[in-house]
């Protein structure tokens, strides 16, 4: 069994390792291009040029599924992408998890880039999933870049900033940016009020994970031998995980995996 995960940058990981820790025996294949990351200010028409050319650069290895971990990517290119692949490969999105949130009961709050944060598309999200929750759209200037290099200070003000914009009251936030999973500890940190309910976070690599392998009629066998393997491809050519990669539990995760030889 081989999945493909694709991204601008290192905001797959976390769906990368949501697959292995669920399948261990699974041939991985994370195709990226961090040099042209970020892919927000660009138009759409250019995020799908991007994208389908990432995302054939994976399909070449022939795997049996491809993650689109890239909400960027998903909001703009995943039509195009379908189109170009399947029905022969079937081609998984990443949809913020507003639905799970905001049955949870109480105020919700979106963080994600400030293209998505302002974009048709989640407002469709929010009118479609959302119910009768408040729901506050919570703009990350910077964030995603930050995560993306290792930027600690830099992720420390763009947390900060996002946080003193996200209402006290607010009882889940949703991580409406792949990249926002792997400082989900630091967002809730940001978050958390004293003497509140405890805050929950809501990403959807665990989702996407799990959608992948029901896709091509597989299970869940987080107890299966770790005998997969970890392909990089950066802008198409094969490589290894960039260096702010390991700063990141998922990172090491995924490091320690065999390279496919």
């Amino acid at each position: 069994m081989k999945i493909a995960l694709m991204d601008s940058g290192i905001g797959l990981l976390a769906a990368a390792a949501a697959v292995r820790r669920l399948r261990p025996d699974a041939e991985l294949v994370v195709s990226c291009d961090p040099a042209s990351m970020p892919w927000g200010p660009h138009t759409p028409e250019e995020i799908t040029a991007r994208a389908l050319a990432v995302a054939r650069a994976a399909v070449d290895l022939r795997p049996d599924a491809l993650i689109v971990a890239c909400n960027t990517a998903t909001v703009h290119a995943l039509p195009a992408l379908r189109a170009a692949l399947e029905p022969g490969l079937p081609v998984i999105g990443t949809v913020p998890a507003i639905k799970p949130a905001a049955a949870g009961g109480g105020p919700v709050a979106i963080w994600a880039t400030p293209a998505t944060t302002g974009s048709s598309y989640q407002r469709g999200l929010i009118a479609e999933f959302a119910g009768s929750a408040d729901v506050t759209g919570v703009p990350c200037p910077g964030l995603a870049d930050a995560v993306e290099h290792g930027d600690e200070a830099g992720i420390d003000r763009a947390v900060a900033a996002a946080a003193a914009l996200t209402p006290p009251g607010v009882r889940a936030v949703v991580l409406g940016c792949t990249h926002y999973e792997l400082v989900a500890d630091r967002i809730r940190a940001a978050v958390q009020r004293p003497g509140h309910p405890p805050l929950v976070l809501h990403g959807s690599a665990g989702a996407v994970a799990a959608q992948a392998l029901r896709r091509i009629g597989a299970e869940a066998a987080p107890s299966a031998l770790p005998t997969g393997t970890l392909t990089v491809l950066l802008a198409g050519r094969p490589g290894t995980l960039p260096e702010p990669a390991l700063a990141y539990a998922e990172g090491r995760l995924l490091h320690a995996v065999a390279p496919a030889r």
